[in-house]
């Protein structure tokens, strides 16, 4: 287990706390405001090979574990891998869906492009627990 200092510890939890929020919500139709972007997005990924049903519960079991594990410390260095590959794939409504994502494209975000582009900061506090998970002696 990967012993990370207080401020990483607690930046674990608070990024696990929001996906596991997120991700228990994709468990019922309808309740995440992201459901029907979410539907999309696999859809488009998937080639459509990957009903929609499957697809929202598949993201909502990966969403639920990423947070598990990030709250738990569990598999720290793969989950963040993980969670990164899966915040990379949520920008592609920005390109693939943009009449969504902005009012006035390139600057104006709607709603939905704000919940998108807020995954910067997501991915930036991965990317410092990733670099320095070590609570090291002097």
């Amino acid at each position: 287990m990967i012993r990370l200092t207080q401020n990483g510890r607690m930046l674990g939890i608070s990024i696990g706390v929001v996906y596991l929020w997120f991700g228990f919500l994709k468990f019922f139709p309808g309740l995440s405001p992201a459901d029907l972007l979410a539907k999309q997005t696999i859809s488009l990924l998937t080639f459509n090979l990957v009903s929609e049903n499957a697809g929202i519960l598949l993201l909502a079991i990966i969403e639920a574990a990423i947070g598990l594990c990030l709250i738990f410390n569990l598999q720290l260095r793969r989950i963040i891998v993980v969670a990164l590959i899966h915040l990379v794939l949520t920008f592609i409504p920005v390109v693939f869906f943009p009449e969504i994502s902005f009012s006035k494209a390139p600057f104006s975000l709607t709603l939905v492009g704000q919940y998108i582009i807020k995954n910067i900061v997501i991915i930036s506090a991965l990317l410092l627990i990733y670099q320095r998970p070590y609570n090291r002696a002097s």
